[in-house]
C-alpha cells in the first residue's frame, strides 16, 4: 500500500514543480507581446524614420540609416536588429547549453539571464526623438539575454515532469504566459488608449509600456527563481580540451552528434522553418496593420490583446488535442493552417477592422498549441542530460529570435516598398517545415534518445 502512496507524493511534488515553473512563462511573455511583437518595431521604425529623414510617421520609409557602414531601410531595420540577434544567438546558446547541463542550479542560469534581459529592455525608455541607437542595442542584448534564459527554462521541464505530462504541462506554460502577457497589454492599452487624460503624449505612453515589460520581466521571475528546486545533472558528457573547445567547438559537437539522433535532426529541420514563419508573422503583425493596412495603434493593441487571451485557449484545446491524437500529428495540423492564414493576411483590405480581428482569431487559435506542443515533443527526442545544448539549438529559432523570415520580409520589402508580398513570401516556410515533418517518424526518435514512449505520439 506505500507504493501508490509515494507515487502519489511524487506525482504532487511535479504538479506543484510544474506550477512554479509556469510563472516564468508568466513573466517573459510581457517582453516578447509588449516589445516584440507590438511596441518595438513600429515605434523604431518612426524613430529611425525621423533620423533617416522622414516627416510623415504613418508612411512606410524606405529612406535608410547607416549601421556600420550599412545602409538599412528604416522600414527594414528593426527585422534587421532580430536577424542579427538570432544570428549571435547561434554561436552563443550552444554555450550556455552545455553549462546548464552541467550545472545543479539550472533555475539560477535563468533568472539571472532575465534579469539581466530586463535591464536591457528597461533602456528602450530611453528610445526617442531620432535616437535609434540605443534602442538597437537594447534590442540586441535583451532578445540574446532572453534566448538565455529559455535555455534553462526549457530544460527544467525535463527534471520537473515525466514524458507522459510533457505535452500537458507545456500547454499549460504556454496558456499562462498568454494570460500574463495579455493583462500586461491590457494595462497598456489602457494607458495609450487614454494617454491625454493622464497627460501624457503618445510616444511616452509607448516608452512607458515597454518599461513596463521590462519591470514586469524582472518582477515575476522572482516566484519561479523562489520555488523551484534544483536538480543534479545526469550522464554529464565528460569535458575535453580548454576553454575555447568546450565553449565554442561545442556547437560544431552537437551537431556531429546529432546525426546519431536522425529523428531529432529533422525534427530540428521542420522547426527551424515552420517556426521561423510563425515568429515573422508575430513580430511583424503590427508593423503590416499599422503601414500597410493602415490601422492605428488602438486598433493593433487591441488585435493583439484579443490574440492573446484567444491563444491562452488555443494553447489549452491543443494540449488535450495532444492527448487525443498526439502532439506530432496537432503541430503537423497547425502548419497547414499557418499556410492557409498567411495568404489570406495578403489579400486583407485596408482598414477593414473585422476581417483583421478574424484573421487574428485565427492566428490565435493555432499559435499557442504548436509553440506549446513543439517544445514538449522536442524534449521527447533529447538524450537525457544533454537538454541544455539541444535546447540552446532549439531557441536559436525559437520565439522572438527567427532571422531567416524577418530577413525575407525586410528583404522583400526594400525590393518591392509594400509589406504585402513580403508577408505572403512567408509561405515558402510553413511548406518547409511540413515537408521535413511528414519525413519524420515520431516513435523512432523517441526511441533513439532513450525516453519512454508517452500513450499517444
Amino acid at each position: 500500500m506505500s507504493t501508490p502512496t509515494i507515487a502519489d507524493l511524487d506525482a504532487f511534488e511535479r504538479l506543484r514543480q510544474q506550477k512554479a515553473w509556469n510563472w516564468y512563462d508568466w513573466a517573459n511573455s510581457a517582453y516578447y507581446t509588449t516589445v516584440l511583437s507590438v511596441m518595438f518595431a513600429p515605434y523604431m521604425i518612426t524613430v529611425a524614420g525621423r533620423a533617416a529623414g522622414c516627416t510623415d510617421p504613418d508612411e512606410t520609409c524606405s529612406r535608410t540609416v547607416s549601421l556600420f557602414g550599412l545602409h538599412l531601410a528604416a522600414g527594414s531595420l528593426p527585422f534587421y536588429l532580430t536577424s542579427f540577434a538570432t544570428i549571435a544567438s547561434a554561436f552563443l546558446l550552444p554555450v550556455v547549453g552545455a553549462f546548464v547541463d552541467r550545472s545543479a542550479h539550472k533555475k539560477r542560469h535563468m533568472a539571472g539571464f532575465a534579469w539581466a534581459g530586463s535591464f536591457f529592455c528597461a533602456l528602450l525608455f530611453f528610445l526617442r526623438d531620432d535616437d535609434w541607437q540605443i534602442g538597437a542595442v537594447a534590442i540586441v542584448m535583451s532578445s540574446l539575454l532572453a534566448g538565455c534564459s529559455l535555455v534553462s527554462y526549457y530544460a527544467i521541464l525535463v527534471d520537473i515532469s515525466t514524458e507522459e505530462e510533457r505535452d500537458r504541462a507545456s500547454s499549460r506554460g504556454w496558456a499562462w504566459g498568454y494570460l500574463g502577457g495579455g493583462l500586461l497589454l491590457l494595462v497598456n492599452l489602457v494607458m495609450f488608449l487614454g494617454h491625454d487624460s493622464l497627460r501624457l503624449s503618445e510616444e511616452l505612453a509607448v516608452r512607458l509600456s515597454l518599461l513596463s515589460a521590462a519591470l514586469w520581466w524582472a518582477g515575476f521571475t522572482v516566484i519561479p527563481a523562489v520555488r523551484l528546486h534544483d536538480h543534479q545533472p545526469l550522464h554529464v558528457v565528460e569535458e575535453r580540451g580548454g576553454l575555447m573547445q568546450r565553449s565554442f567547438g561545442q556547437l560544431w559537437n552537437t551537431l556531429r552528434e546529432m546525426r546519431q539522433y536522425p529523428m531529432t535532426l529533422t525534427f530540428l529541420v521542420a522547426f527551424l522553418f515552420y517556426n521561423d514563419g510563425i515568429q515573422t508573422v508575430i513580430g511583424v503583425a503590427s508593423t503590416y496593420g499599422s503601414k500597410q493596412l493602415g490601422f492605428g495603434q488602438s486598433v493593433l493593441i487591441a488585435t493583439i490583446l484579443l490574440i492573446q487571451f484567444v491563444a491562452w485557449g488555443g494553447a489549452l484545446l491543443f494540449g488535450r488535442l495532444a492527448g487525443r491524437f498526439g502532439s506530432y500529428r496537432c503541430i503537423l495540423w497547425g502548419t497547414y493552417a499557418w499556410m492557409v492564414i498567411v495568404v489570406l493576411a495578403m489579400f486583407l483590405p485596408a482598414r477593414n477592422v473585422a476581417l483583421f480581428l478574424a484573421i487574428g482569431i485565427a492566428i490565435a487559435i493555432v499559435l499557442g498549441g504548436t509553440q506549446a506542443l513543439s517544445r514538449s515533443f522536442f524534449s521527447l527526442l533529447i538524450p537525457r542530460g544533454r537538454e541544455g545544448e539541444y535546447f540552446a539549438l532549439y531557441n536559436a529559432c525559437e520565439r522572438g529570435t527567427s532571422w531567416f523570415g524577418t530577413f525575407l520580409f525586410g528583404v522583400v520589402f526594400q525590393l518591392s516598398g509594400s509589406y504585402r508580398p513580403a508577408i505572403v513570401a512567408l509561405i515558402v516556410f510553413f511548406v518547409l517545415g511540413a515537408a521535413f515533418l511528414l519525413r519524420l517518424d515520431p516513435e523512432r526518435g523517441i526511441a533513439e534518445a532513450g525516453n519512454a514512449r508517452p500513450s499517444v505520439v
